[in-house]
């Protein structure tokens, strides 16, 4: 049996109403910032459950933008996951800020006990970052925020619908970024991010920033970018955003049926801890493995297209070289990166596929 990874052919296999869509829209040629675009900003404030969404052109523009808007720049410090995807260190650095990386929790997020430390006179932002649609201990953070006059901004770009104690993941903090990447569990036809707030003057000075500083065709209120949501994106979306509900709930019951095989594996499988006061909605699900790149192999060689995310440590990446992180810096960043392994869980996976994984899981286990 063969078990792939990527499922957009199957969910993207009956494309007909949105051609329809875009062909409609194609009359009017609005291609950017037409009425769809609008009409999505609206639903998904309404699904985080914010008054305002940004539409924007990536997840990584969201997250700078963000930065941007709150005035953080040259000679800022922002305080993230040592274990985050680059898009994240990325867009502190197109803000022009520096990024402090932060070890992590066993969960995959931002340890809360350590942020303080990594304070300075320059620290102006906390990027907790939602990784595989887990939520990072936000309480202590933004307690953390508030004592030392930090603002937060949530990376939610893995955490759609992901939500902790009844609050959605990017509502918690000023601002809250996403992104609409192909593979999230809310996905377009390409790049897209949202920006979310309850902050009106935030809300207005990202819609400049996204457009150019424009205030109308012809006045520059500021200097901005150009990072619009396109409309033929957000037709993309409008037509998804009604799924997502249905889409998070089939892959966390995918990730609880994994979860309930691989309880009992301790030594040579072991399942991330799970908060019980966490909706989490595994854009990525995870485990640690003892022999991880040997079962790899032997999940490729049996047809599961298994995935390893990520198998450098971020801080020790070259391109990350000029921030003087050295080995053993990270311990539990460096371990997940040397022992997790990803498998397949989206919302088009047959129960026959599911067991199918676990089967050969358990098999390799008991190979030892």
């Amino acid at each position: 049996m063969r078990v792939r990874y990527s499922y957009l052919p199957q969910q993207f296999a009956e494309p007909e109403e949105i051609l329809a869509a875009i062909r409609a829209h194609l009359q009017t040629c609005h291609l950017t910032l037409g009425p769809e675009v609008g009409q999505f900003e609206r639903a998904f404030a309404s699904l985080i459950g914010t008054t305002f969404a940004i539409g924007v052109a990536s997840g990584t523009d969201a997250l700078a933008l963000s930065l941007r808007a709150l005035g953080i720049g040259h000679g800022d410090e922002v305080i993230t996951a040592a274990n985050t995807f680059i898009a994240t260190v990325g867009a502190i650095n197109a803000a022009g800020a520096r990024p402090v990386l932060v070890d992590v929790t066993p969960a995959f997020t931002i340890d809360p006990g350590r942020i303080e430390r990594a304070i300075t006179a320059r620290t102006k932002a906390v990027i907790p970052v939602h990784l595989t649609g887990e939520v990072a201990d936000m309480e202590p953070i933004l307690a953390l925020a508030r004592r030392r006059r930090l603002q937060v901004v949530e990376d939610a770009c893995q955490a759609i619908t992901a939500s902790s104690r009844g609050r959605r993941a990017g509502a918690m903090g000023v601002l809250g970024a996403f992104s609409l990447h192909p593979l999230k569990n809310l996905n377009v036809w390409g790049d897209a991010g949202v920006i979310v707030t309850n902050d009106p003057a935030l809300n207005e000075r990202l819609r400049l920033l996204r457009n150019h500083g424009l205030k109308n065709r012809d006045e520059v209120e500021i200097l901005g970018y150009n990072s619009r949501l396109d409309s033929i994106q957000a037709i993309v979306g409008n037509w998804l955003i009604r799924q997502v509900d249905d889409i998070t709930n089939r892959r966390i019951a995918n990730a609880a049926a994994y979860d309930a095989a691989f309880g009992d594996l301790d030594g040579e499988i072991t399942v991330p801890p799970r908060r019980p006061d966490v909706r989490r909605v595994f854009h990525l699900y995870q485990l640690y493995a003892r022999r991880r790149d040997a079962l790899y192999r032997y999940l490729h060689a049996n047809g599961i297209e298994a995935k390893i995310h990520y198998p450098i440590p971020l801080p020790l990446q070259p391109g990350l070289a000029h921030l003087g992180y050295r080995p053993g810096d990270f311990p539990e960043t460096e371990r997940q990166a040397a022992s997790l392994i990803t498998l397949p869980v989206d919302q088009h996976l047959s129960e026959e596929q599911i067991r199918y994984v676990i089967e050969v899981v358990r098999e390799f286990c008991r190979s030892r």
